[in-house]
């Protein structure tokens, strides 16, 4: 070895100490000159060995155990467990049925009845209410159980699986960071690659727009790279980025395992597919939910995904019988369902995209794969379905002559559908009600693992009871890795699940979760060797507790009144679909299983009780600022959303443009929300507009009566409540809305109608144009502004909102 110095060596001491090499010391007593060093030599005044006696020591690479599989989580949204084929329903999904075929359905897997929470048990293999997750992020409550805000303690599979070798990427539905936390001012901590995963790509929300979705790369909000006039659909492009982030690794380190979550935005709302998917369903479903029910629950039977001796749970109360609906709502909710089979089948269809991807690299027999939906079946599109779930976050009654005007488009980007939930019941065979409740329906989900390398068994049926907190141990129990003490410096909880690799191999092995609660908004439920008690709240259906969806409130005498009468009991080892209550029987065994749900509910972190209703969507959280009365926003910045956007509803404010034009000047000064409902102040045909979109129903529009002129203005709307918001109908309030041009009236007009509680679904606030899908059908998104725009304030003080008619009348007084 030569060292070739071209400036003389320091004088002082240098010390180079490669780890586990010996350290060398060299003293420099004076300037000296290295141009001319020979091997074997040593340097005047060196201590201890010389460059050629020492042994370089690199940092060892983090490398996986050789032959670890790669793990992959594919999660569905809102898919009940009689939606799959190989669980017994007529909708095709030939790639997830292979799955089964070759690898192992269960038919006792649980999760938590709702999105967020199921999926913070999936990552974390702790309990939703100790993950902070008692409810979806939106609702947060604050309490311990509830603050939406997953513990760094509770650390997330990904964050385990990157130490022990593991490229890490997840893809799709997110719905696990904080509501206010989700902007571009962060904190990023909780974001995908603040817990564990180097690559994202998908949304953080809970439900997105399939055609115009709310996409984040990484760290930072991107558009779709296409629209969809020219094909574009999340679920292929979801599984495009997929394959290519996988492809990106394994061309470099083949050797290296993958753990990828991959979270379809499927088959939650909105059931968005192209028509062509939904019209190989047409006329399949004209006999109705009760007759899906009845051949499912026989399929089911003969593929012996239930217990023999398994009995159909009863028609539920809430539910219409088919054979009492008018023709026209038949045909509207049969057409509602052909479009969830198709979005269904579209989405197996790309999943097989991704398998056979793994396929062809020589992947997939060593690629642990889970199938796992997030809860039941949805019935969030009420009793008669939806065209816009806005109407539902806003408390806005559906109206049926509207959702048959839409119907031909249905399943398109004009609208944000959801079938009725005479279908999700149906969808949830043969168990009882539906996601958001502690029945099975809402609980028991469709779940396959797939591992040709580490399971024998093939196409076998799995009966052990299982929770979704048992992923995670069960994925460090087949790869051998224990979970860490610490990740980053932080202690980390006990993991609560336990591991069901043990009978992967065994169909006779015994379950190894023997106890496991169930809450969910006041629901409650608890299982126990074979033992289920429940207390569905309001009651084991509305109809029964004479309340409607989403109304109900918990206050004491109502939940003394639930632990006393409002327990039932069944033995789900002999009665799978919890159709014998036998609570009077076994009053014994009733009031053990009551007293063990309160022992883990406080373990958990469980109480207070809470049941959130629509008004929770409003209330004010904990910001990274303080509260302020003027918020100003510019051009060319990440959209605001909507849990950081300013809020504007029922009160008055104003929205003051800084803009540059010109004769060609066009475009939108600023927008909040979509296709769904929103509002948006903009230029077009040299005048100055102001559109509000409630709920996709009816656009306010408002017009300047004179050109904006040439140069440099003050652009204004103002908005002046004439009313209260009246939320039993849906109605925020109402009011005047009035365009200023440099500090002159030039247009007003009234707005009858706005939401009362939200204002969109995802699509957030951007400056300078319309992001997404377009508020206004005047303009084609994203419209962007094409003069210079300084900024845009928008000043919810209510100084700013001038009575227009008062100044009139005070000018005439004067004259």
């Amino acid at each position: 070895m030569h060292l070739l110095l071209t400036k003389p060596f320091p004088v002082g001491p240098w010390v180079a100490g490669p780890p586990g090499g010996a350290s060398l010391r060299v003293e420099a007593r004076s300037l000296m000159s290295l141009k001319e060093y020979k091997p074997g030599s040593s340097f005047p005044g060196v201590i201890g060995r010389t460059w050629e006696q020492s042994s370089p020591a690199w940092p060892s690479p983090l490398r996986s155990k050789p032959g670890s599989p790669n793990v992959l989580f594919i999660i569905l949204d809102d898919t009940g467990f009689g939606h799959l084929g190989c669980y017994g329903s007529p909708i095709r999904t030939p790639n997830l049925d292979r799955l089964a075929k070759r690898g192992l359905l269960y038919n006792n897997m649980h999760t938590t009845a709702l999105c967020s929470p199921t999926r913070s048990c999936i990552l974390t293999g702790r309990n939703h209410h100790s993950n902070g997750m008692g409810t979806i992020t939106e609702t947060s409550l604050g309490y311990p159980g509830y603050n939406g805000t997953i513990p760094f303690e509770n650390g997330f599979l990904s964050e385990m699986l990157m130490e022990a070798g593991y490229n890490t990427y997840a893809l799709g539905k997110w719905h696990l960071t904080p509501a206010e936390q989700t902007s571009a001012a962060g904190p990023y901590s909780r974001w995908p690659l603040g817990r564990g995963f180097e690559r994202f790509y998908g949304f953080l929300g809970g439900d997105t727009h399939q055609y115009y979705p709310d996409l984040v790369h990484d760290n930072h909000t991107v558009r779709p790279p296409a629209t969809p006039e020219e094909g574009y659909h999340l679920t292929p492009d979801l599984v495009d980025r997929a394959i290519d982030c996988i492809a990106d690794t394994k061309q470099v380190a083949p050797d290296k395992p993958f753990f990828l979550y991959f979270a379809t935005g499927a088959m939650h709302v909105p059931h968005h597919v192209p028509q062509e998917w939904a019209d190989r369903y047409a006329g399949q479903f004209d006999d109705g939910w009760d007759a899906y029910r009845q051949r499912v629950f026989q399929k089911q039977l003969e593929l012996g995904v239930l217990p023999k001796g398994t009995k159909l749970s009863r028609h539920d109360p809430d539910v219409a019988q088919w054979d009492s609906l008018p023709a026209e709502e038949k045909r509207l909710y049969a057409r509602m369902m052909e479009v969830f089979a198709g979005f269904l089948e579209h989405t197996d269809h790309h999943i097989g995209r991704l398998l056979k991807f793994l396929e062809e690299s020589g992947e997939l027999d060593n690629t642990l794969i889970m199938v796992l939906s997030d809860n039941g079946a949805s019935a969030e599109g009420g009793p008669h379905g939806s065209v816009n779930e806005l109407k539902f976050f806003n408390n806005t009654p559906e109206s049926l002559e509207q959702n048959l005007a839409a119907m031909e488009d249905l399943g398109g980007p004009k609208h944000f559908n959801h079938y009725p939930w005479g279908w999700a019941w149906a969808g949830d065979t043969p168990f009882r009600r539906w996601k958001r409740e502690t029945y099975r329906g809402g609980t028991t989900d469709p779940f396959l693992v797939h591992w040709p390398k580490g399971i024998r068994a093939k196409g076998e049926v799995r009966t052990q009871y299982a929770h979704a907190i048992d992923l995670v141990p069960t994925v460090l129990d087949c790869l051998g890795l224990e979970a860490p003490g610490e990740i980053r410096g932080v202690t980390q909880s006990p993991i609560e699940g336990v591991s069901f690799r043990h009978t992967f191999n065994d169909a006779k092995a015994k379950s190894r979760h023997r106890t496991q609660y169930f809450e969910m908004f006041s629901s409650r439920a608890i299982y126990h060797d074979g033992w289920r008690a429940v207390c569905p709240f309001p009651g084991p259906s509305f109809t029964e507790a004479g309340e409607a969806f989403g109304e109900s409130m918990l206050d004491e005498d109502r939940l003394r009144e639930l632990d006393a009468h409002g327990w039932e009991l069944y033995h789900v080892a002999e009665d799978a679909a919890e159709t014998r209550n036998v609570a009077e029987e076994h009053r014994g065994k009733l009031i053990e299983m009551i007293a063990l749900w309160y022992t883990e509910a406080g373990r958990y972190q469980v109480l207070p009780l809470a049941s959130p209703t629509r008004e929770v969507f409003a209330l004010e959280r904990p910001q990274l600022t303080k509260d302020r009365k003027r918020y100003v926003y510019r051009p060319h910045t990440s959209p605001a959303p909507e849990n950081v956007a300013v809020h504007v509803l029922n009160r008055p404010h104003a929205i003051i443009a800084d803009a540059e034009v010109d004769a060609g000047t066009e475009g939108v000064l600023l927008s909040h929300g979509g296709l769904t409902g929103g509002y948006t102040l903009f230029i077009q045909d040299r005048k100055l507009h102001y559109v509000y979109n409630f709920v996709g129903e009816q656009e306010f529009h408002i017009e300047s009566a004179v050109d904006v002129p040439e140069g440099r203005s003050e652009l204004k709307f103002e908005f002046e409540p004439t009313g209260k918001p009246d939320l039993a109908v849906g109605r925020g309030t109402p009011g005047r809305g009035r365009l200023y041009i440099n500090g002159e009236l030039v247009a007003q007009s009234t707005i009858d109608a706005t939401m009362p509680l939200a204002i969109s679904l995802g699509e957030g606030l951007t400056c300078g144009r319309d992001e997404s899908s377009a508020v206004s059908q005047l303009y084609t998104a994203p419209f962007e502004f094409t003069g210079t725009l300084h900024q845009v304030t928008v000043d919810v003080s209510g100084e700013h909102v001038r009575d227009a008619q008062a100044e009139q009348r005070s000018a005439l007084a004067k004259q």
